[in-house]
């Protein structure tokens, strides 16, 4: 069942910068909200998720630092 979110106190700053990505990706403010909202919620925080790197290096006995495992995470988005 969906729900409603209202969020107080953006900045117009905020919501024009929003409001431009929308367009530019021609579609509703509601809509490139729900869908960057469904893509935010997809993926684990980044506290999770070094949870479970921690977790793995331990269980094979690595040692590389969880920086640069992050570090070279960031760049395969790239």
């Amino acid at each position: 069942m969906a729900v409603q979110i209202t969020i107080r106190g953006v900045s117009e700053d905020v919501r024009d910068e929003l409001a431009a990505r929308a367009a530019s990706s021609r579609l509703s403010m509601q809509e490139y909200l729900r869908r960057e909202l469904d893509r935010i919620a997809s993926r684990p925080s980044v506290a999770r998720w070094l949870e479970d790197v921690r977790a793995r290096k331990e269980a094979a006995g690595t040692r590389v630092p969880s920086c640069s495992i992050l570090a070279a995470r960031i760049a395969d988005r790239r």
